[in-house]
């Protein structure tokens, strides 16, 4: 298929979140033969092709988005602000290293490998926790457990606070979904102040006691290196807390929702777990829970002939990149067996990579690993999977399994 060309005379049309939202993957689809990106009404830049958004992940004219989105929609301080103003995932160059570096051994693919196994106990026991009740709520009872215990084990946090911290942690990440209003603000603000609260309380608790965990070492590292003022050490925190929940659970949601409506696919995942690793990336692909990466053009870009200035915002969407037919041939078609590049899309590249990418690729397959390993057969109840949002977090309705 070759892309076509437009004069620069033809405007990309600028799109209202609402519609984006009703349809996301038809609207991407109906624009991207034809248009390298479409506009939003706040004046981000959603990029649709799958290499502009990989070229673009890297680009030297593009740098992460810091504070520029929240100024688009009308917040210059307050607690969000302050979030977005003091994190890793918001920030650039040294800053962004200076703040991430403490966390990075941590999160390693070997680090992540060492706590499989107990990953893997967790969903096999919540999975054999609903078979007497038929039942399985797959987001509330099963997908938000395992990142939030398996969060809490690797931070050192008490089991008995996981409900509060990752309650917290869903109120607050609905601000980087696209579904948040102006009426929504001031109780994100609320969540976020008990959110920094809570870490900025851990931290405390372990710089007078520490202990055998992942926040001791947190803190003995930034009392030692002195490069993180108070704030970055606290919001650090809550930046882990907030990636390493939310996406996940609704990921799991996702993957089993899908699956479970191809009956022959789930079939064969039970005859065969070495299916496993692919259904899971193939899942990801089909209907990410994060639909684009945020860019900042710092300088002109031109893409197709069409231009976009610098200062103006990007969001990549990986949405529109994973169903793109010059990448992903027949892309609407959930393939098992389809070539894919070595590293997903899904979580980034270049420096801003999913610092819990290891982390959440094996919660994932474990996840699926349960349920499909499971002596009893999850079935569909008919509910259909529903996931919204076309950039940003998105966000999954509860679906209902049941166990026969």
């Amino acid at each position: 298929m070759t892309k076509t060309t437009m004069m620069p005379s033809v405007t990309p049309p600028t799109l209202r979140f609402a519609d984006l939202n009703i349809q996301p993957h038809d609207t991407f689809a109906t624009y991207r033969p034809s248009l390298p990106f479409v506009r939003r009404e706040d004046g981000a830049y959603l990029v649709l092709r799958a290499s502009d958004v990989q070229a673009l992940a890297k680009d030297p004219r593009t740098k992460q988005v810091e504070t520029q989105l929240l100024a688009a929609r009308g917040i210059s301080g307050g607690p969000i602000m302050d979030l977005f103003s003091n994190s890793m995932l918001f920030s650039n160059d040294e800053t962004h290293r200076r703040r991430r570096q403490p966390l990075a051994k941590c999160f390693s693919f070997r680090m992540m490998e060492g706590i499989r196994r107990d990953v893997r106990l967790l969903a096999e026991d919540l999975a054999s926790r609903r078979l007497d009740g038929d039942k399985l709520r797959l987001r509330d009872d099963y997908a938000s457990a395992i990142p939030s215990i398996t969060l809490a084990g690797i931070l050192g946090i008490d089991s008995s606070d996981v409900p509060l911290f990752t309650s917290i942690a869903y109120r607050v990440s609905k601000i980087l979904t696209t579904s948040w209003t102006d009426e929504d603000v001031p109780s994100i603000e609320v969540a976020a102040r008990e959110l920094e609260a809570y870490c900025s309380d851990l931290i405390a608790d372990r710089r007078r006691s520490p202990k055998d965990d992942f926040i001791s070492e947190y803190v003995a590292s930034v009392d030692e290196d002195a490069n993180l003022s108070a704030m970055e050490a606290i919001m650090q925190l809550v930046s882990i807390v907030i990636g390493g929940t939310d996406t996940t659970r609704a990921a799991i949601v996702i993957q089993t929702g899908l699956l479970l409506e191809r009956a022959d696919l789930w079939e064969a995942l039970r005859k065969d777990e070495n299916l496993i690793v692919p259904a899971v990336a193939e899942a990801l692909r089909v209907e990410p829970a994060v639909a684009s990466i945020p860019r900042l053009v710092v300088r002109d870009i031109e893409l197709d002939q069409h231009f976009i200035a610098s200062g103006s915002v990007l969001l990549l969407s990986t949405m529109s990149a994973l169903r793109d037919p010059e990448a992903f041939p027949d892309p609407e078609r959930f393939d098992l067996y389809r070539e894919r590049p070595r590293w997903h899309p899904v979580y980034g590249d270049g420096p801003h990579r999913c610092l819990g990418q290891a982390l959440a690729q094996l919660e994932l397959e474990e996840a699926l690993r349960a349920l499909v390993g499971s002596r009893h057969r999850l079935l569909p109840t008919g509910q259909q999977l529903n996931v919204h949002g076309h950039a940003g977090i998105r966000q999954v309705d509860e679906l209902e399994a049941r166990w026969t």
